[in-house]
């Protein structure tokens, strides 16, 4: 699953390196033994943007772009299209994606995040509850894709930012963002995220693996 995401990140134009972090050997190996640039972290990171910015640190790149390892059908459009969001967006120091929703059961999934944003496109919440309440009319309603785009600076100082009671209670880590002050920019994408989180993911991204390597 790992080097589907390799694979399928380094199709993406504006990406010009990639790195797994993990703070996990059997990982690591894994990804040292299909080619990949690996770098173990150290295991008390509180979430993956913590991570990226360990490896950051380390790096010189003006902009670092985070990709979730169990996303293995990413589309590489879509990761340019949140690093295009932050490079035209001056005010925000990193971007995101949004997906609207379709499934009616994703609504009240507390797995899906639901977001909302302002009238320029930057995010106003993120929960694990529906967003918003629809009290009289329908509303387009929009979940979270999990890929993240941060200006180096603002990543490097992520770590130390305080963490809020949103954060806590929502358990998101780019609430840490909004608690303290800092714009986020929100791309909408139609590439629809299919994370691995469960025994039944899994089985449903492999078919769809399977289904892609027969068609060619």
């Amino acid at each position: 699953m790992l080097q589907h995401v390799w694979e399928r990140a380094s199709r993406a134009r504006y990406l010009s390196k990639i790195v797994v972090a993990t703070d996990d050997e059997r990982i690591f190996d894994v990804a040292r033994a299909f080619g990949a640039d690996a770098r173990m972290t150290r295991a008390d990171h509180p979430s993956g943007t913590d991570r990226a910015a360990e490896v950051a640190s380390a790096e010189r790149a003006e902009f670092v772009v985070n990709i979730q390892g169990d996303e293995p059908l990413i589309d590489p459009a879509a990761i340019d299209a949140a690093v295009i969001g932050l490079l035209e967006a001056a005010e925000a120091p990193m971007s995101t994606l949004k997906k609207r929703i379709e499934d009616p059961r994703e609504l009240t999934d507390p797995n899906v995040v639901k977001v909302v944003t302002d009238h320029a496109g930057h995010a106003l919440y993120f929960s694990r509850s529906l967003i918003p309440f629809v009290r009289h009319e329908r509303a387009v309603h929009f979940k979270h894709v999990g890929l993240y785009v941060y200006r180096r600076d603002f990543l490097l100082a992520y770590p130390s930012l305080r963490v809020g009671p949103l954060e806590q209670a929502e358990r998101l880590e780019q609430l840490r963002a909004l608690e303290n002050g800092y714009r986020i920019r929100v791309v909408e994408t139609e590439y629809e995220s299919l994370g691995v989180d469960t025994p039944e993911d899994l089985e449903r991204v492999a078919a769809l693996l399977e289904a892609k390597l027969a068609t060619g």
